[in-house]
């Protein structure tokens, strides 16, 4: 069995950073020892420009008879027969998925320490299977990998050449090329959809094959068309884990759905650009605003307050100038999925330092919160019930007293703009109100009075003339210099 992974690099990021992102050396051909045989890995080329990374499963039949555990015995003398005589050795099958997971483990999760914005960035990729048993043809491969943002090419294999009028085998060749995934989105979609495609899983399926599959699926089976088809088959049929695989698969959906609404209608973001190119989501240009407002007061140990489902923690992660982050949520179910979102369990040890999952109530004081550069409340006031907003207020300002503070809220006056909104309605159903710009400014200023800090306003989303941008930053900063010069 046989796979290559190519990118090609530019002069900041030359290919051959591919090594790092695989943890293999592209001037050294390396064997690994698997249950079934011996996975080879070298580099048929590593320059800055282009550089391709070749895995070859070298398979051990005997092994797999052995390991086969009778099946075949006692029934039919062609299925005795297919222990010794089949595919095994030469197409792309489950065999080949646990190559890539046992010697690219750290790659599939993300993990690489010497690039780790490498690691966190899209790249130029294309993957070559030579041959890849497809069980429904070439179009069941565009409709399995053509959602995840590749590009298809799926060549049936003749059966014999030399007699063309037998038709085409139910092999491909298949070639895949996209610029808008990570490398380790690429290898958990080849991990899970290799032996979908094959459909004959070389070993037992037993319940952790669930937990696996949606490890490797996070972020992108919950949603694929396909989704019955792959959980399915990539149980091998079993219907209880099928059916246990899709509620927990709902269940990411539905919370993934709930993201959506909780903020504020996003995606819904209204089309005001003089280019026809879609201009990014406002949850995105939210987490951006967020992002170089921290960068610019130096933050390193930041606080996530409200951290909901983990959107904000898995931004701050991709950017090693933050240190320690913490996320904080009164909502256990909420922390359980931000740590499935973030990969916390397949964290290497020193990425999962970095960042940690608390329960706590912002309406008290907590001291585990003293002592951070910085604190995020994006999008929770306004989920806060007004005779509460003042705990809130002296917990964090009071209390925590970070040096900075960031704080999100949607703006009420931008909801004329969303026709799909009926008037008078808030943005979401647990909104206890929704603040004008000068309602906002003026809470914004008492809380800075009170507790000793400046505050600045900045606009997130297209500042429209009339009504403002979609959400409202204000950014407040204690002043500590009068304290200092009388310590002094």
């Amino acid at each position: 069995m046989f796979l290559t992974i190519s990118t090609t690099g530019t002069a900041g990021n030359p290919a051959t950073d591919l090594g790092y992102l695989l943890h293999k050396h592209p001037d050294k051909a390396q064997a690994f020892s698997t249950s079934y045989g011996t996975a080879h890995v070298f580099y048929p080329e590593a320059d800055t420009e282009r550089c391709t990374a070749a895995l070859l499963l070298e398979t051990d039949t005997l092994a797999l008879l052995r390991r086969g555990k009778g099946k075949g015995r006692g029934g039919a003398p062609d299925a005795a027969l297919a222990q010794y005589v089949n595919d095994r050795p030469y197409a792309a099958s489950s065999l080949l998925a646990v190559a890539l997971s046992t010697v690219f483990s750290s790659a599939l999760r993300g993990v690489c320490q010497a690039r780790p914005e490498r690691a966190a960035d899209p790249l130029p990729l294309r993957v070559e299977v030579p041959a890849l048993p497809a069980r429904g043809g070439a179009g069941l491969v565009r409709r399995l990998f053509e959602p995840l943002g590749w590009t298809v090419t799926a060549d049936p294999v003749p059966l014999d050449t030399a007699f063309p009028q037998w038709g085409d085998s139910r092999y491909v060749r298949l070639v895949l090329e996209s610029e808008r995934l990570t490398l380790a989105e690429a290898l958990r979609h080849l991990y899970v959809l290799l032996p979908v495609l094959d459909d004959a899983k070389h070993y037992w399926v037993s319940a952790d094959e669930v937990d696996k599959l949606l490890r490797a699926g996070e972020g992108w089976l919950a949603g694929h068309p396909e989704q019955q088809l792959i959980t399915s088959r990539y149980l091998s049929r079993r219907w209880s884990l099928t059916r246990q695989a899709r509620e927990r698969l709902e269940l990411v959906r539905l919370a993934e759905a709930d993201d959506s609404e909780v903020e504020d209608i996003d995606n819904a973001v209204a089309e005001e650009t003089e280019t026809e190119e879609k201009p990014a989501p406002l949850a995105e240009r939210r987490r951006a605003a967020i992002l170089t407002a921290l960068h610019a007061c130096g933050a390193a140990r930041v606080l996530d307050l409200g951290c909901g489902q983990g959107q904000l923690v898995r931004a701050l992660l991709k950017d090693t100038r933050f240190t320690e982050i913490v996320g904080v949520d009164v909502s256990v179910r909420a922390l359980t999925i931000a740590a499935r979102r973030i990969g916390l369990d397949r964290m290497g040890e020193r990425q999962a330092a970095r960042v940690r999952l608390v329960q706590g109530s912002l309406a008290y004081t907590d001291n585990r919160l003293k002592g951070y550069d910085a604190a995020v409340l994006s999008e929770v006031i306004e989920h806060v019930d007004l005779p509460r907003l003042p705990a809130l207020e002296y917990s964090v300002f009071g209390h925590a007293r970070p040096r900075t503070v960031v704080v999100t809220t949607p703006n009420v006056e931008y909801n004329v703009r969303w026709d799909s909104l009926p008037a008078g309605h808030a943005r979401h159903g647990d909104h206890r109100f929704e603040w004008t710009r000068e309602e906002f400014r003026a809470w914004a200023a008492a809380v800075a009075g009170r507790h000793g800090y400046d505050v600045e306003f900045v606009p997130v989303g297209p500042d429209d003339a009339e009504v403002g941008p979609p959400t409202q930053m204000a950014v407040f900063h204690r002043d500590d210099t009068e304290k200092e010069a009388k310590a002094a």
